[in-house]
């Protein structure tokens, strides 16, 4: 403490006397456990171990703090340089939005953050380095950005969407690029998933545009669905992936619980996230009932392949096709991941899953 006396300008701290609190801080404390015996040098030392502070319940590492100094979330609401911080916020969003782009499809990103409402806050990931020139838009002065290059939306997610980061937002919505909101709402999409009890979605997709699995195809006759055929032979249970708890990476939102959950699976090497939308149905239960696709609002995948050709080619290929070719190895790495860590997990418990007669 002395050495901060020293280095702590008085200007700084035109109101506090650090030494005056300390000497009386320490004198209080010691006259209340020595004022019997104040030659007892074992009581003093008591009263050193009894003001150390460890709570094991703290988060790891803030063990030796009291629990009422601990801010274990925090948030992207901007704040000022000068006032009072209570007065900082003229309104705290619910929501939160991210898009990973590029500064090819910046109008593209226009349209689409113009379907979201005040009530959400804009997190853009730029793969490009290019952030300046979106301060064209208005809204971009006030959106969150962050630039790395040549990176996925599955890295930065798992970088800079920590849960107890997002915490104050209801819904966290991690979105493509090049998706076509025409037909979209968000706070109308909000209000199916909340009615339909959906904790991870996406909105329905164009039936004749980039469609991939049957799933994810919007339905014209319904608000909502959760379930579907696919190929035959595909699902041999009819709750499970793709017929049912399934949606696409191109465009999910989870609530805040299912995130925590779905932050944790994402791996860390694993940049492109090719699996994990079969493995999401591990973090809410029932799966089958609460995940499903928004089909009164929909979307468009344009299918424009502009993360692919930030890639580099090798042996004459196109950039993109190294970059689908480590899309396909990393899906079959992290099945093998998932599946590894389940056996060890039933093995640790005492369940032997090839002779288990459970369900």
């Amino acid at each position: 403490l002395t050495d901060l006396q020293l280095n702590i300008s008085s200007n700084l701290l035109p109101s506090i006397d650090v030494s005056s609190i300390e000497v009386e801080y320490e004198s209080a404390n010691a006259r209340s456990f020595m004022k019997n015996d104040s030659s007892d040098s074992s009581k003093y030392r008591l009263l050193n171990d009894t003001l150390k502070i460890w709570i094991p319940s703290n988060p790891r590492g803030a063990e030796r703090l009291p629990p009422a100094i601990i801010e274990a979330e925090s948030d992207f609401y901007l704040r000022r340089l000068w006032g009072q911080p209570s007065e900082d916020l003229t309104s705290k969003p619910n929501y939160l939005v991210t898009f990973t782009v590029g500064h090819d499809q910046k109008h593209n990103i226009d349209a689409a953050v113009k379907k979201f409402s005040g009530n959400f806050t804009i997190l853009l990931f730029h793969y490009d380095g290019r952030t300046t020139e979106w301060d064209e838009f208005e809204w971009s002065k006030q959106a969150i950005h962050v630039s790395v290059r040549k990176q996925t939306k599955w890295w930065y997610a798992k970088r800079f969407l920590h849960p107890d980061i997002v915490a104050p937002y209801d819904y966290i919505f991690l979105w493509d690029e090049d998706l076509g909101v025409e037909h979209f709402n968000a706070e109308e999409y909000l209000r199916l998933v909340r009615k339909h009890g959906l904790e991870i979605s996406q909105p329905g997709l164009e039936p004749n545009n980039g469609l991939t699995w049957q799933m994810t195809k919007r339905r014209g006759d319904r608000e909502v669905h959760k379930e579907t055929e696919e190929k035959p032979g595909w699902c041999s249970d009819p709750h499970l992936p793709p017929c049912a708890a399934f949606v696409e990476i191109m465009a999910p939102v989870f609530s805040r619980d299912a995130w925590r959950c779905v932050w944790h699976m994402i791996q860390n090497d694993l940049v492109h996230g090719w699996g994990l939308d079969f493995a999401l149905r591990k973090c809410v239960e029932p799966a089958h009932e609460k995940i499903g696709v928004v089909d009164s609002q929909w979307i468009i995948h344009q299918s424009i392949p502009s993360l692919g050709n930030q890639g580099e080619s090798n042996s004459g290929e196109a950039p993109w096709q190294g970059v689908r070719e480590r899309c396909r190895k990393e899906w079959t790495m992290f099945q093998s991941r998932v599946a590894s860590a389940e056996n060890a997990y039933y093995k640790a418990v005492g369940i032997d899953l090839f002779n288990s007669t459970n369900p």
